[in-house]
């Protein structure tokens, strides 16, 4: 199967972000609610090392993109 340059790959929805995990360094794909509030704090386990990590998500006003970010627990 041929790959499509990355001009026509899919982008990432608006309901989905990313972020580094502190301790591992592998980048995580989490689905974001903005029902929650446009500020959120919750802790997550790291699907790969299994470390838990506080998850940071700041939204702001629409089309632009949320903030993503988390720190060792």
């Amino acid at each position: 199967m041929k790959r499509k340059p990355k001009s026509e790959r899919r982008r990432r929805p608006a309901d989905e972000g990313a972020y580094t995990c502190p301790t591992c360094g592998e980048t995580v794909v989490i689905p974001l609610d903005r029902s929650a509030g446009t500020e959120q704090t919750y802790g997550e386990d790291c699907p790969v090392c299994c470390n838990p990590n506080n998850i940071h998500v700041e939204f702001f006003e629409d089309g632009e993109t949320p903030r993503v970010w988390a720190e060792a627990e």
